[in-house]
């Protein structure tokens, strides 16, 4: 690194080199390179609109989508990315040339010779397979010089894995596989390559990407940071918790902790280090804000999608189960910040005007109040019109939002002035007239949470519509204000909203390839998994590894997931990781008496994969941030990561309490119990592992912290001491127990019995039945079940077909061992009480010292 490197400049290297391509060539290399990302972003916008549909005209199905999707993304790795370090940047050797366009056109086999392939298929002809083979090859190398060699080496560690079954050692050992049927099934098939994982990458993706590029392009990430700023940079340690907040609103809608590190790290990092945060903490804070905005929804960089795939429940279920932990781990991380304050003596920044309290509770509560009524006009406003005007209500809430937008465009447009990000920030801007200098940037998020939430669309049509405003934003945004403040340029405004659209879906295209490439390389994995059957090689493994204790499994899991994580981009190694291990968890918690969902298994997996991007010694956002704050990388991630305990300790929590999932919540004041109890017990975690809560804690009130931590989280562990939570009932009264069962509900119980392999299994399942069945022999029928006693014991006679409890992994002459119920017992939720007279002893305890602190000196 040269010494006339800015740090702000070596940040966006790093970002380059990670995530849009180092290289930035001149002349017709240069335009090429701007050209290709334009029409893959056009190309995408066309699969996922309804044009295609009403022009009957290059209607693409899934598989043909991908192979383009995957052309583009190969192509771009070998022209954006520069094969070594030492490799030119200001332009594109021939051999660059001639590997992107093989590559491509290998990525394209597919879609090129579609109807042949379906024609043959299991059969390939020597030239499919050397397509695949070259596609293989070129894969690899793309993913090599996009992502780094992690992920390329765990892909070929499993390609060598298939040729070599027969060699491994006996408990991952099996029979091989063939060139042929390695090629076909990995590259010619939806089971590898071209699978679940790309697939979601080309139809959610790709527009969630591209329609965060255009939100920032269009001055909506500035306008979060200036907003998080106005609101919480006069608090102690304000610029750290106005990172916490922007950080989370830029993450909402990014699909990577890099590039989010950078965004909002190069205005907040300096402001932090003004107000005493050292250069390593002001860097950890901004890692460990960005790493949590890919644990937010609604994108959970690019997860969300891909666990509607793998889980099988809609997108609105894991958005509301990923929801509570991610708003936990900000609320503590921000008050992580405010503990670091408090211990340093922090002041916040000066306000630009000093308010009356009434005019900042008036200005604060009146733009929350403002946003609540436009919410709740769009939401209610919306349902109305659909029921009276029925098939008109579109056209008419169409008319309503650009009525709407045209209107917060004309408020914004007397506050421009407001609008501008001052990097040399001495002084907190005036919360109302910030926030009213953009308020037409929620429009957009309004519009693709409402396609989400209430008109159900899929993701990808609802960030396609989403997508769509934003294009009309950025195009007219700027001619509107040019009119509403009679600049008289309205041309001029016009055609640099032109140029920002066009450059907004250039960068939009560059942010995916590393994406599209990495979702195909893991899809190698998946393929691979499939094609050996170690899925469950793995089973055996870690319940051997673990000696069957699920904390140990998990813990295994956890550690697994993070040393992947930590070459690997959050994507690949969730694919990887859950493809793996999340039928061992599952399959293991069952055998022991644990019905773990399936949808906190993923999570699990998917947490442990992000806090990687802060572990030293790879995490590339920590050194991002190092480079900004001019601290060093390693003692930066190493903080990043003390903060981000807090959420390492969550995915252990929600898979013994799954109400931090929002399951099994019955009433409104149990919802509010549950947040309330996780937000305190993240806030005492925080406390604890900071060594701080009113005052410096004693080492008994840090052990104390974390035992109530403990029983916040979890309330359930203390009272099955006092209570047992189930009861096991006789099988043979199992059509008693099915009869008085209320709808909606699932019979729980332990069954026993051996597989085909002729290996004894016993575990216990969950099975639904029919909610039109009445009867009890019905229910269990309809549960897929055919029943015969035996004295006292009940035995399966046959199992149906496609039914739960075939999905379950029951088999026929299986016995069941009894039922287990619920047991009538008070609410576990009454443990909170004690625990809560503690905490305010040890508040007072702490307080006390504090006062006898101040009187002795």
């Amino acid at each position: 690194m040269t010494h006339s490197t800015t740090p702000s400049q070596e940040a966006q290297d790093i970002v380059a080199q990670a995530d849009t391509g180092a290289r930035n060539p001149f002349g017709i290399a240069g335009k090429i390179l701007w050209v290709v990302p334009l029409c893959w972003s056009l190309f995408q916008l066309w699969y996922a609109s309804p044009l295609p549909f009403i022009f009957n005209f290059a209607i693409l199905n899934d598989t043909e989508a991908r192979s383009i999707h995957l052309a583009f993304a190969i192509f771009l790795a070998f022209t954006a990315y520069p094969a070594m370090k030492r490799s030119p940047r200001d332009r594109i050797p021939v051999v660059d040339w001639v590997l992107a366009l093989v590559g491509s056109l290998s990525a394209a086999y597919i879609y090129l010779f579609y109807t042949q392939l379906a024609g043959r298929s299991g059969a390939p002809t020597s030239f499919d397979i050397v397509a695949a083979v070259t596609g293989m090859v070129l894969l690899l190398e793309a993913t090599r010089r996009a992502l780094g060699p992690p992920l390329m080496v765990v892909a070929a560690v499993f390609l060598l894995y298939t040729f070599g079954g027969p060699h491994m050692p006996d408990v991952i050992a099996h029979k091989g596989a063939s060139l042929n049927k390695a090629m076909s099934h990995l590259w010619l098939t939806t089971e590898g390559v071209f699978g679940i994982a790309l697939g979601v990458s080309t139809s959610f993706v790709f527009l969630f990407v591209l329609f965060g590029a255009m939100l920032e392009r269009a001055g909506a990430g500035a306008y979060f940071i200036k907003v998080a700023f106005s609101l919480l940079g006069h608090m102690r340690g304000g610029p750290a918790k106005a990172a916490v907040v922007a950080s989370g609103l830029s993450g909402l809608v990014s699909g990577s902790s890099i590039a989010n590190v950078v965004t909002t790290g190069t205005f907040t990092i300096p402001l932090m280090k003004r107000v005493g945060f050292p250069g390593t903490k002001a860097g950890a804070v901004e890692v460990a804000a960005s790493t949590n905005g890919q644990l937010t929804p609604p994108i959970m960089g690019a997860a969300a999608f891909l666990m509607v795939e793998y889980v099988g429940i809609s997108y609105v279920e894991v958005i509301k189960a990923a929801l509570l932990p991610a708003l936990i781990s900000y609320i503590a991380l921000i008050y992580i910040v405010h503990l670091e304050a408090c211990k340093a003596g922090m002041q916040g920044l000066p306000r630009r005007h000093t308010p009356t309290k009434l005019q900042s509770l008036t200005s604060f509560v009146g733009t929350i109040l403002g946003l609540c009524v436009i919410s709740a006009a769009v939401y209610y406003g919306i349902g109305w019109t659909k029921d009276v005007f029925g098939a008109a209500a579109t056209p008419i809430v169409t008319v309503a939002l650009l009525l709407s937008y045209i209107g917060l465009v004309r408020v914004s447009s007397r506050y421009q002035e407001h609008a501008e990000m001052d990097p040399e920030l001495t002084e907190i801007p005036d919360v109302g007239p910030t926030v009213k200098s953009g308020l037409h940037f929620l429009l957009p998020i309004v519009v693709l949470v409402w396609c989400l939430t209430v008109e159900r669309f899929s993701p990808g049509l609802s960030a396609f519509w989403a997508s769509v405003f934003m294009i009309f934003v950025l195009l007219t945004q700027r001619p509107l204000m040019d009119l509403f403040n009679k600049q008289n340029n309205t041309f001029a405004a016009f055609k640099l909203g032109v140029h920002d659209l066009l450059e907004a879906l250039v960068s939009g295209a560059r942010n995916m390839i590393g994406i599209g490439v990495a979702t195909a390389a893991a899809g190698i994995v998946v393929g691979v998994v499939t094609l050996t059957g170690i899925g469950l090689v793995m089973t055996d493994f870690v319940e051997f590894i673990s000696g069957g204790n699920i904390i140990m499994m998990l813990l295994f899991t956890a550690i697994i997931s993070l040393i992947l994580g930590m070459g690997l981009p959050t994507t690949a190694n969730y694919i990887v990781v859950s493809t793996l291990m999340a039928p061992v968890i599952v399959t293991l918690g069952a055998a022991h008496g644990l019905i773990i969902p399936l949808i906190a298994v993923h999570l699990f997996v998917f947490y442990f994969g992000i806090l990687a991007d802060d572990t030293p010694p790879v995490g590339l956002a920590a050194f991002a941030a190092a480079a900004i704050a001019k601290s060093d990388p390693i003692r930066t991630g190493i903080q990043g990561f003390t903060y981000d305990i807090r959420t390492a300790i969550l995915p252990f929590m929600f898979i013994f309490n799954t109400q931090l999932l929002m399951m099994g919540i019955d009433s409104w004041w149990h919802l509010l119990l549950t947040v309330l109890s996780a937000i305190t017990a993240m806030l005492l975690f925080s406390a604890a592992t900071q060594g701080w809560w009113f005052t410096k804690n004693k080492w008994w009130e840090t052990i104390a912290l974390l035992l109530l931590t403990f029983t916040f989280f979890r309330p359930g562990f203390w009272w099955d001491q006092i209570y047992p939570a189930k009861i096991e009932v006789p099988a043979s009264e199992i059509s008693q127990v099915v009869q008085q069962m209320p709808v909606g509900q699932t019979l729980e119980m332990r069954v026993a019995g051996e597989n085909i392999e002729g290996k004894f299994i016993a575990k216990t399942v969950r099975l639904p039945f029919d909610d039109h069945a009445v009867s009890a022999e019905d229910r269990i029928s309809s549960m897929g079940l055919m029943l015969s006693r035996n004295d006292d014991n009940v035995i399966v006679d046959m199992v149906e077909f496609g039914s739960p409890a075939e999905a379950s992994g029951i088999d026929f002459d299986w016995q069941i061992k009894h039922i287990i119920q619920k047991a009538e017992r008070p609410m576990k939720e009454w443990v909170f009480l004690p625990a809560l007279i503690l905490v305010i002893l040890m508040g007072l305890n702490q307080k006390r010292r504090i006062s006898r602190q101040s009187i002795a000196t």
